[in-house]
């Protein structure tokens, strides 16, 4: 089990996860919310139980996660998102897609057609760019002292996961869609520590921006992420290891 890690640098990213708590503690919500709308047993919702995985990857505290589930069951007052996709481009002909969470669909394209414009891109039509994409399950695991690479690879292998990227401290397991819910808990079963669980786009083929272009693209990804209604950015673009440190 080989290949390219999606992750440069797993500390710096949980670091940035940290600074920006309170607005992923919000996001992870939402997913949770709308996870939880018909079915708020996790035991038997996998898309609720992949959700609070994702929530517990973040550090978001056990209450919030009960408090989010009762607002879908109706046990409180809440709001009724729908999940929104938009595909488009950014600078240089960059591909980007577009996951929300939203309440007002009219608010949230206009939002987001307003960051595109602003920093050098264009929404397109839905399938633009999403066929240059593969949906994967990434599951990022502490790595400890306990925690051989001997051991994550069984441990990945027995639970029929489809890759395994070692880095410096943490591994990288890659799993189908199909698989993702399964491969989570048999890992979450073992006691593993999470970075993060979740279902993401991932770019077939990546490529290189640089001087003004890679700083247009950097300053719209941004942008996107700031939108309350955004929950997850993808695209095609190979940052350099120093811009993903910053």
């Amino acid at each position: 089990m080989s290949g390219h890690s999606h992750a440069a640098n797993i500390a710096v990213k949980k670091a940035k996860q940290d600074a920006a708590r309170g607005k992923i503690f919000t996001k992870v919500g939402r997913e949770i919310a709308v996870a939880a709308k018909n079915n708020p047993d996790p035991n038997t919702n996998s898309k609720l139980a992949d959700a609070i995985a994702k929530a517990k990857a973040a550090n978001m505290p056990n209450d919030n996660i009960k408090r989010c589930i009762a607002k879908a069951a109706g046990e409180l007052s809440g709001d009724n998102y729908e999940e929104l996709t938009y595909e488009g481009y950014g600078p240089a002909g960059s591909a980007i897609i577009i996951k929300a969470l939203t309440d007002n669909k009219n608010r949230t394209v206009d939002f987001v057609r307003t960051a595109m414009r602003k920093h050098g891109g264009s929404l397109g039509n839905a399938g633009c760019v999403s066929f240059t994409f593969t949906n994967m399950g990434i599951i990022i695991v502490e790595r400890t002292p306990d925690l051989t690479e001997d051991a994550m690879m069984e441990y990945a292998l027995e639970a029929g996961a489809d890759d395994v990227i070692s880095e410096d401290d943490a591994f990288e397991v890659h799993t189908s869609v199909a698989g993702f819910s399964s491969v989570r808990k048999f890992l979450e079963d073992k006691g593993l520590n999470f970075f993060e669980a979740q279902i993401e786009m991932v770019p077939q083929n990546k490529i290189t921006l640089e001087g003004d272009d890679l700083a247009k693209f950097k300053r719209l990804i941004d942008a996107l992420e700031d939108l309350d209604d955004v929950q997850n950015v993808y695209h095609n673009v190979d940052l350099p290891e120093e811009e993903e440190e910053e």
